[in-house]
């Protein structure tokens, strides 16, 4: 039976916060076992490459989790690119999610890399051996004149060489479905992840959709209407949403689900714990119990990636068997 991948997307603490906070975050996600968890990063000219390479560091090597750092392009030049790739390197994460990233007023382009593809095929060139991952977007980037031109431009990308994508947001499966046929009738036939959002605020979820000129399907805009000034009851119903949908892309044998957690692990929990029964209908589960060990002790910040105490095994504990090694 085919069995989908589950993914998970965590971003760093704000520039204002102990980089430690995202350990809270990363125990409370532990027994969801997702195939990867890919780590965000900044698109300005000031982006901290080194808190997504530490957390990446910290998600494979401490929690047992295959990590996919984030990269962007549009403010780097070669040299800050090698860089950046080196340090995932040493950290030992062997994965990117190349991205152009978004334009920001007041910076000044650096004009090496354009477009993802760029990127993705001077990392291809520099760093053989990485997998390279890149974004997709269903209803069509914003700045497409269509979705058709937008598929046109992600076959580019595949073929520079993305062997795996991953979804934007969207609200409405049957967005994610015409958009995956046409992308097979394009001839892109690497796996499609399906990017899920949970809904925590009405005007959260509005400014995404505007920002990212995607669709608020009825139903959805109805919770928002009722329940808007409600919050607690609209992330109630959030979870419901979201649930649902997982269940719809899982019933259309989709290749994976990756779901934004936005660091809310108790969110993230919830709606693992109504989708994980579709999982475990297509797998052999031999996951035991296993109490939440004690919080590591969390050291002074440091050079490097080793910031706390050695750490006790975690999430290797509680693997499913029919998890795809992804990154050998």
């Amino acid at each position: 039976m085919h069995s989908p991948m589950f993914t998970l997307e965590v971003f760093p603490p704000k520039r204002n916060a102990p980089v430690g906070t995202i350990y809270d975050t990363l125990d409370g996600l532990e027994g969801l076992n997702p195939d990867f968890i890919s780590v965000t990063y900044g698109h300005g000219t000031h982006s901290d490459r080194t808190a997504t390479a530490r957390i990446a560091h910290t998600i494979s090597k401490e929690y047992g989790i295959p990590a996919v750092a984030h990269l962007t392009a549009l403010y780097s030049d070669k040299a800050k690119i090698d860089e950046a790739l080196d340090m995932f390197e040493e950290a030992g994460v062997s994965a990117v999610l190349a991205l152009r990233g978004d334009y920001i007023d007041g910076e000044q382009l650096v004009g090496e890399f354009n477009h993802a593809s760029d990127l993705v095929s001077y990392i291809r060139s520099v760093k053989p051996d990485f997998k390279v991952f890149g974004a997709c977007y269903p209803e069509g980037h914003y700045q497409a004149d269509s979705l058709d031109q937008d598929i046109e431009n992600l076959k580019i990308k595949v073929d520079a060489g993305v062997t795996h994508l991953i979804s934007q947001l969207f609200y409405d499966n049957e967005d994610f479905y015409r958009f995956l046929d046409k992308a097979r009738a394009a001839g892109i036939t690497v796996p499609i992840e399906a990017g899920i959002m949970p809904v925590r605020g009405a005007k959260s979820v509005r400014r995404m959709a505007e920002r990212n000129a995607s669709r608020i399907p009825d139903r959805l805009n109805t919770l928002l209407n009722k329940w808007g000034d409600d919050i607690q009851s609209l992330r109630a119903a959030g979870i419901l949403y979201a649930s649902e949908q997982i269940a719809d892309l899982v019933a259309h044998d989709v290749d994976g689900v990756h779901l934004y957690s936005m660091n809310h692990p108790a969110t993230t929990r919830r709606i693992w714990r109504n989708a994980e029964p579709l999982w475990r209908g297509a797998s052999q589960c031999v996951a035991p119990h296993v109490n939440l060990l004690a919080k590591p002790r969390v050291l002074p910040a440091a050079d490097g990636y080793h910031e706390r105490a050695s750490q006790p095994k975690r999430w290797k504990e509680v693997r499913y068997v029919h998890r795809r090694p992804f990154f050998r």
